[in-house]
């Protein structure tokens, strides 16, 4: 087992506070924003007040609670490995509360923390009006009592001073943070809304480098780096940029795209591979290839084909699975299922419109010759990219979720879902893929536990119909060895049976999943069933699909 030698966020800033001769915070308000400010090489976040409030879209104006503060910090310490300080306002409310924020935001890995002498509730400092200052031993109290709280010597409380933002001059400034760090405060954060940096120079002069001194130049922007650690500054907060630049961006795009749509957009926004890499999808593929076990489950939905008979008229230009129930597309549902019993990658085959199947988090094949060839083709062109255990289905079925728990307890290496209500239903017109079975399937919803090793016989669609015992429903699963099976059978067949007769198709090129799985049975390998008792439709028809609407299934 490999150990790593952990350094805590606070020890972090700590170091760097030993190290830097200037410390930059920028402001973020979640985990992305946090993440680009780290991209971008500076040595911490400031997890801004303004900017979590504002993300909320309300005022910065103690609106928001401590656990929507701390949960925004949290996402933003989760995302990134430079130290988070927190803008905390107040405390919260009174020495109580500050006893409760310390206690919270170290647990959730915070490097330190940051409070003002203002009256809660506070308001922004850049707010004309109301700036009450609490007194200097009610503040001076808070101080004390976080650091008395904190559960590590490296965790930061720096103290914010507010006297210049409400205009009581330099000297309360000065009285003040020298009460703050007899309190035991880390650091003082002086702040003004001059729009020059004359007050902070006069304060800096003033203090005489008794305790690091923290400014946010967002009002006086004319104060440079260089100056600032002339004047042994040791951190400034770019407090609110980020998100300013996120509004003014976001503003442009969607106004172009209010005139002119998504057309000529994409050199204003950044491509989707940013946005990807920037969630860390390599890294999450990584650790899946890493870690998952081998043996995991996919699934492959074959839906190539376009709608026949009446239903094409009600479809439209729609494909099958995309058909609406109640809301969701049959694809949707069919995806929903899979992912409730853990299928990894879900692979769609289309077609038919296959700009009309776009559902995210799936990946596409497109058949262009669905027309032409058989169904057969469109699984075939997926097997090579298959390496792992995988659920087949065809792309027009509605069916209840406890069909695929019952099919994924099958122990086979292949195993078919046959439906026994056809045994109800011999005299239906349709031609439905009939399988004949070692054992007996009794008919009715009872359930019967077979004879172990009971296997399919004969599948097609040309079976004696008073000789089947159930009907295949198009859902199967293959086991990694199913899989192997699979490609031998298929490889093995593809060139002697490309010109003659193959089972039921006129030749390979137009085969039938069932002619492949009755080659399969042919060649010694075995296939087995489970049997279930309806619960399942496959929208093909008109018919079916308002059965399906109803819920009829």
């Amino acid at each position: 087992m490999i150990y790593h030698i952990y350094m805590t966020k606070s020890q972090k800033l700590r170091k760097l506070f030993k190290e830097k001769s200037l410390i930059r915070l920028v402001g973020a308000h979640n985990g992305l924003s946090a993440k680009l400010v780290e991209r971008h090489n500076f040595e911490g976040i400031w997890a801004s007040g303004l900017e979590v409030s504002t993300s909320y879209a309300v005022p910065d104006a103690s609106i928001l609670t401590m656990s929507d503060y701390l949960a925004a910090a949290a996402s933003m310490n989760d995302a990134v490995s430079i130290p988070i300080v927190a803008d905390c306002d107040t405390g919260y409310g009174n020495v109580n509360n500050v006893i409760q924020m310390v206690k919270r935001f170290e647990a959730a890995g915070i490097a330190g923390v940051c409070i003002e002498d203002k009256l809660f509730p506070k308001v922004n400092s850049y707010i004309p009006g109301r700036q009450e200052l609490a007194s200097i031993n009610e503040f001076a109290g808070k101080i004390m009592a976080g650091k008395e709280t904190q559960n590590t010597k490296d965790f930061i409380i720096f103290a914010r001073v507010e006297a210049l933002i409400a205009g009581w001059g330099q000297e309360e400034a000065l009285k003040r943070a020298n009460a703050y760090i007899d309190a035991g405060a880390d650091g003082i954060f002086i702040h003004s809304k001059s729009s020059q940096p004359d007050e902070i120079r006069s304060f800096v002069k003033a203090w005489k480098n008794r305790a690091p001194l923290i400014v946010c130049p967002t009002s006086y922007p004319s104060l440079t780096e260089r100056e600032m650690k002339k004047m042994k500054i040791k951190t400034v907060i770019y407090a609110n940029h980020g998100i300013r630049a996120a509004v003014k961006n976001m503003n442009t795009v969607l106004a172009h795209i209010t005139k002119h749509g998504i057309t000529k957009v994409d050199s204003q926004i950044v491509p989707m591979k940013e946005i990807f890499e920037l969630q860390e999808m390599p890294k999450m593929k990584e650790d899946e290839s890493k870690y998952l076990p081998k043996d995991k489950l996919t699934a492959v939905i074959l839906a190539a084909g376009g709608p026949k008979g009446k239903i094409k008229t009600f479809a439209g230009d729609l494909p099958i699975a995309m058909l609406s129930l109640k809301g969701e597309p049959i694809l949707f549902r069919q995806i929903k299922a899979l992912r409730k019993y853990k299928a990894g990658e879900i692979t769609v085959v289309r077609g038919y419109q296959k700009e009309k199947i776009n559902l995210p988090d799936v990946t596409y094949i497109d058949n262009k010759d669905y027309n032409k060839l058989g169904m057969f083709h469109s699984l075939k062109i997926v097997l090579d990219k298959l390496n792992d255990k995988f659920i087949f289905s065809y792309g027009d079925l509605v069916y209840d979720e406890s069909i695929i728990k019952k099919l994924l307890e099958s122990q086979e290496d292949i195993t078919l879902v046959v439906d026994k209500a056809w045994l109800d239903n011999r005299s239906v017109k349709e031609r439905p893929d009939l399988v004949k079975t070692t054992g007996k399937i009794a008919p009715g919803p009872r359930f019967l536990q077979l004879e172990a090793g009971g296997k399919v016989l004969k599948i097609g669609k040309k079976i004696d119909r008073n000789k089947a015992n159930g009907e295949f429903i198009g859902l199967a699963l293959f086991s990694k060895k199913g899989l192997e099976i699979l490609k031998k059978v298929a490889k093995s067949v593809s060139n002697k049976f490309k010109n003659r007769k193959f089972h039921e198709a006129e030749n390979f090129t137009s085969a039938h999943f069932n002619d492949v799985i009755q080659e399969i049975i042919n060649q010694g390998y075995k296939v087995s069933f489970i049997d279930i008792y309806k619960s399942w439709l496959d929208v093909d028809n008109f018919q079916n699909y308002q059965k399906a609407w109803k819920g009829e299934i």
